[in-house]
């Protein structure tokens, strides 16, 4: 799809870049879409041949943190959003505050 080929043409563009993805996947307890399932598969061999890092994020865990953790009756799709930021956050954090402590996303990529 678009993602994947705005992928590709980074890599052609930035090839000496460190790439790194968060993809969302779908759970079929929480999908409502038929393609879903067919969308992700197409798209992980993109993903795993031009992308370094790639972190897979279940939406139904999502769901599920927000209705066992969180103990909301309805999550939005602002409340996992917010969780998949605080992720990205998370993870991120060493490239954005080097420090010692930190461990280097650059060194897990290798």
């Amino acid at each position: 799809g678009m993602g994947t080929l705005l992928i590709s043409k980074i890599r052609e563009e930035y090839p000496d870049r460190m790439m790194l993805t968060f993809s969302v996947v779908p759970s079929p307890k929480v999908s409502d879409t038929v393609v879903e399932p067919y969308n992700c598969t197409l798209s992980v061999h993109q993903l795993v041949e031009n992308a370094d890092e790639v972190m897979c994020i279940d939406n139904e865990a999502l769901y599920d943190i927000c209705f066992r953790t969180l103990k909301l009756t309805t999550p939005t799709f602002g409340d996992l959003n917010h969780l998949v930021s605080a992720v990205m956050s998370g993870i991120t954090c060493c490239l954005r505050f080097p420090g010692q402590l930190n461990c280097d996303l650059r060194k897990l990529a290798v």
